[in-house]
């Protein structure tokens, strides 16, 4: 199976930002664990702070066989009814996650636009959702 790892706005500041929310570690680190840990499968990864790239990766893969998408969309969750089109206008399983639990976080962070479209949700496991959304995926 081949799995595509979206990440929003800011995702490329893991590891600096607020790490007592989102971590130590960087993206790129925690993906390189991500590789050898599914080998029977591809995985890519793209970051994006701009919502039109978000939207044409999407579109990209979205039609493709034996293929799904983890996203974390960032502030994007909470704002771009565009980028719930895409994930809804697409043929492959999207799983939406999120680093930090988002229902014990600021009341605006608990809209997310996308999770009526989306396959699965998981929330609040830290980088590990990712990991879990990806056995998820291959587990279908």
């Amino acid at each position: 199976m081949r799995i595509h790892i979206i990440n929003g706005p800011n995702l490329n500041l893991l590891g600096k930002r607020q790490p007592e929310i989102y971590g130590t570690q960087t993206f790129e680190d925690y993906f390189s664990t991500l590789v050898p840990a599914f080998p029977n499968h591809t995985l890519t990864y793209l970051q994006s702070n701009h919502d039109g790239g978000l939207i044409d990766a999407l579109h990209a893969v979205g039609f493709d066989e034996d293929t799904g998408v983890v996203i974390n969309p960032g502030g994007y969750t909470h704002t771009s009814i565009a980028l719930a089109d895409a994930v809804g206008g697409i043929e492959i399983p999207v799983v939406e996650v999120h680093i930090s639990n988002v229902m014990e976080r600021e009341p605006f962070r608990h809209i997310s636009y996308l999770r009526g479209n989306c396959a699965h949700s998981i929330i609040g496991e830290g980088l590990d959702g990712y990991k879990k959304a990806i056995a998820w995926l291959i587990s279908r």
